[in-house]
């Protein structure tokens, strides 16, 4: 291991040139000049900085970024300036994007109805244009997310970290020195694919202190050190104790900070702002909303030592009002500053649906596991009925019992799975699977030992609440940190499908009426993995693979074609487990919506967790942290894509409460009321057997 003292103050320089520094100063003056809540933006870097790392912004971004806002060569670099013309550029290269993908699926309808050999020379043009639309769209918004970054403006060099925590302590006539070196360790790469620079060195371990200190390094934000500490500081420290070093840090150089750039109390100052405003943003329903007594001590300190002295104090304030009224639904209590920010979101996510049409038709092509080729197209007709105006349930999961009621629902039965086609009945079950997943957290896929999941199929016991779950068991984080358990409401939800679909199965009174289910179960499933709802998909499974419903004789006369798909969906598991971040390859992921299995999440993240924390010396190995980090980052990742699919209330409401009524019921017992469920002996052979057993009798006896 090699600590910092072979990287002095010279590796500062060498990465910042005197135009940037010059860039900063006019950037850091003006900003802090005319603070005002319109001109803060989101300072959050995103699942992406936590996923890429340093890799997330590369030199090219930096160089666009850095010709951005020049009227003539000879001026400087103007941080407003660039402001406007990037949002001019991705405004206008985002309609034009739109309407090119919009001409494109009309002349992809109009080759689906043989119309003009012309559309079919015409339409390989236009995809490699939308390709190349597409990517400059995405590298456009890469820039912006790198520009918003202004966090970087306050990062201190590696060897002032000292100084940062020597700053916070109220006794620092009786803190002995410290070095970086007792406070964190490096190791050193050859090349750094960023900067291509030789001997950049690379976080190893570090005290608690140490990592926390780090959060001030210049660098921290791009490097996606930041995003990872955000996810992984729970292991090492509580959020009291996260939130008290960055409060300590603001009282001590809040009235010292001056608005002069270069002195390291300003830089401190602004930094722990901006470190409080990106932990707001990203883990606010998971820290402050489930702590009153964190969330009362920001408020109090803001509001008696911040607001009346500095800008930050109001807009954090803002922050966590539009985050409590987000949490209660409460969406007309935002800001018109979150406004802009939701609309810009909204255009967004619309521009990725847009984009899903182009490349779904290549990627559902590429999945590898499959293993029939002759499987039957699958109906795709939208569902046209007056359902869809109807008022959406209101649930918190779609086991709960919703507002709008189902008439007649116990009559129906499971007609209507037999009646409505798979990819019907696998579009409504993703879009409910959607709203409970949108609502989970990178941070609830940690320590789930603790909680007691398991790598069992049902994970969670179902006599058994997500309260009364004992936390003594292999618990990771430190005793009193507060965490949030709502992994055990995603894997209830989970366990619930699974049962319902064994449910639905044993109960049906005649062997065809299985069959039939079993082959829209299977078909649902396999609809589900392509659109890339693994979720479902792995749920279905879970309720197909039930020990009972396995032995069912409907499954010897299933037509071969379907029974194969079940082989597909056990290779699929398989593909799942093998590797935490198989969903993550190629650029599939970026395009098309995706919801991952929670349970089998949960347990690669509980494989990466085994082992050790810390090194011999009481360091915390960053190294795992990071990998941790990475890995749950993808659910952030999958949320930021969204299934498009229209919803069809009516059938929802019919899905919520057939899943409601079965998701505590016994198989077991269900299966011994139908004689259905056992293999029947023919008449005729079962009469024979009485014959012969008579005669055999008989014959004892003379």
């Amino acid at each position: 291991l090699q600590s910092n003292s072979c990287c002095g103050p010279g590796f500062a320089e060498e990465n910042t040139s005197s135009e940037e520094q010059t860039m900063i100063k006019i950037a850091a003056n003006s900003y802090l000049a005319s603070l005002s809540l319109p001109d803060f933006c989101g300072c959050s870097p995103g699942w992406s900085s936590a996923f890429y790392g340093a890799e997330c912004f590369d030199s090219e971004v930096h160089s666009y970024l850095k010709n951005l806002g020049k009227q003539k060569s000879s001026e400087s670099q103007n941080i407003d300036a660039k402001k406007v013309e990037l949002e001019q550029l991705l405004m206008m290269e985002t309609k034009n994007y739109r309407k090119t993908i919009k001409f494109y699926q009309k002349l992809l309808q109009k080759e689906r109805r043989n119309k003009g050999p012309e559309t079919k020379s015409m339409l390989p043009k236009l995809r490699g244009q939308l390709q190349e639309m597409k990517s400059k769209v995405q590298f456009l918004e890469l820039v912006k997310k790198y520009q918003m970054m202004y966090a970087e403006q306050w990062g201190v060099e590696s060897y002032v970290l000292p100084t940062v925590i020597h700053n916070g302590k109220s006794d620092t006539m009786d803190m002995a020195p410290m070095d970086e070196s007792s406070l964190l360790l490096y190791y050193n790469t050859e090349k750094h694919q960023c900067n291509n620079q030789n001997g950049v060195k690379v976080l190893q371990a570090g005290t608690p202190l140490g990592l926390m200190a780090y959060l001030y390094s210049r660098n921290a934000f791009l490097e996606g050190y930041v995003q990872q500490f955000l996810y992984t500081f729970r292991y090492f420290c509580t959020q009291q104790e996260f939130l008290q070093f960055l409060l300590d840090r603001i009282s001590s150089t809040l009235s010292s900070a001056s608005l002069d750039p270069s002195t390291s109390l300003t830089k401190i100052c602004n930094r722990s702002f901006y470190i409080l405003q990106a932990w707001i943003e990203d883990c606010y329903n998971v820290d402050f909303a489930t702590n009153t007594d964190l969330l009362g001590t920001l408020k109090e300190f803001i509001s008696s030592k911040v607001a009346s002295l500095n800008g930050f104090g109001e807009r954090l304030l803002s922050l966590l009002e539009d985050a409590s009224a987000r949490r209660s639904g409460s969406a007309d209590q935002c800001s018109s500053v979150d406004r802009r920010e939701e609309e810009r979101e909204e255009g967004r996510k619309t521009l990725h649906s847009l984009c899903k049409k182009l490349s779904e038709d290549v990627s559902r092509k590429n999945f590898y596991w499959k293993l029939s080729k002759g499987m039957a197209q699958y109906q795709r007709e939208r569902l046209h009925t007056g359902s869809a105006v109807l008022p959406k349930p209101c649930c918190s999961s779609f086991t709960e019992e919703p507002s709008v009621s189902f008439a007649r629902v116990d009559e129906v039965g499971p007609f209507l799975l037999i009646e409505c086609s798979a990819q019907q009945l696998c579009w409504q079950l993703t879009l409910l699977q959607q709203e409970v997943f949108n609502k989970c957290h990178p941070v609830h896929f940690l320590n789930s030992r603790a909680l007691g999941v398991k790598d069992k199929c049902v994970a969670v016991p179902k006599a058994v609440s997500a309260d009364t779950v004992s936390l003594k068991v292999c618990n990771l984080f430190l005793s009193k940190c507060i965490q949030d358990q709502y992994l055990l409401q995603l894997l209830k939800n989970a366990d619930s499908v699974s049962t319902w679909v064994a449910a639905e199965i044993v109960t049906c009174h005649t062997a065809k009426r299985q069959v039939s289910l079993l082959s829209k179960f299977l078909l649902i499933a396999k609809c589900c993995y392509e659109q890339r709802n693994f979720a479902t998909a792995m749920q279905i499974l879970g309720g197909l693979e039930n020990l009972i419903v396995r032995q069912l004789p409907a499954w010897k006369i299933l037509p071969a074609k379907v029974a194969e798909i079940m082989e597909e969906l056990k290779a699929v598991e398989v593909f799942l487990k093998s590797d935490s971040l198989c969903l993550m390859e190629g650029d599939r992921f970026k395009t098309l919506p995706t919801i991952p299995s929670a349970h089998v999440l949960a347990m690669h993240v509980q494989q990466l967790e085994t082992g050790g924390f810390t090194m011999t010396n009481g360091a915390h190995k960053w190294t795992k942290l990071r990998n941790i980090a990475k890995v749950v980052s993808q659910v952030h990742a999958f949320q930021e894509n969204p299934y498009t699919y229209a919803p069809d209330f009516k059938l929802q409401t019919y899905l919520r409460q057939r899943i409601t009524r079965f998701k505590d019921a016994d198989i077991s017992t269900l299966a011994a009321d139908n004689c259905a469920n056992f293999h029947q002996i023919p008449a005729e052979k079962h009469s024979r057997k009485i014959q012969d057993t008579l005669r055999r009798m008989k014959a004892t006896f003379q």
